[in-house]
């Protein structure tokens, strides 16, 4: 297992970002490689994705989801293996820290040699900077859930 730990600070309240990072089908407006997430049930999303030609489905299961706090997630079925979680931190009234923690298993040969070379890292930076960008030029969030699980 690899892991990932990255963070960002967006200029949005805590509340915002959560509610933003809740709309699971608009990941693919940020999220590079991401071409579709079906919310199947409050729980369970069903992703596409596309990455360096290769396209693989999966489902992932949301495991802990608490309102303005953290959503934790792991895969169910599929080809891909990871498990996660996103943190969001009050720096103060307009400002919040994005932390996302995540382990995954590289599979094959192209993956392992990606994630040795660090490219798995520098896209989950590369997303959560386009996550800043895209909330920050909206300043309101699409929606949001705020059930916990």
């Amino acid at each position: 297992m690899s892991k990932v730990e990255q963070s960002i600070e967006v200029d949005v309240p805590v509340s915002t970002a959560y509610n933003q990072w809740t709309q699971f089908e608009s990941f693919p407006r940020f999220m590079e490689g991401v071409e579709r997430i079906e919310q199947r049930t409050d729980t369970l999303t069903h992703w596409v994705t596309e990455i360096a030609g290769v396209k693989r489905e999966f489902d992932a299961r949301i495991t802990e989801q608490i309102p303005d706090e953290r959503v934790a997630w792991t895969t169910v079925d599929g080809e891909v293996r990871q498990a996660g979680v996103v943190t969001f931190h009050r720096l103060d009234d307009a400002r919040t820290k994005v932390m996302l923690q995540m382990d995954f298993d590289p599979a094959g040969v192209a993956e392992n040699v990606g994630d040795k070379l660090g490219f798995v890292r520098h896209r989950t930076s590369g997303d959560l900077s386009r996550f800043k960008q895209f909330i920050e030029s909206r300043g309101v969030a699409d929606g949001a859930w705020r059930g916990t699980v």
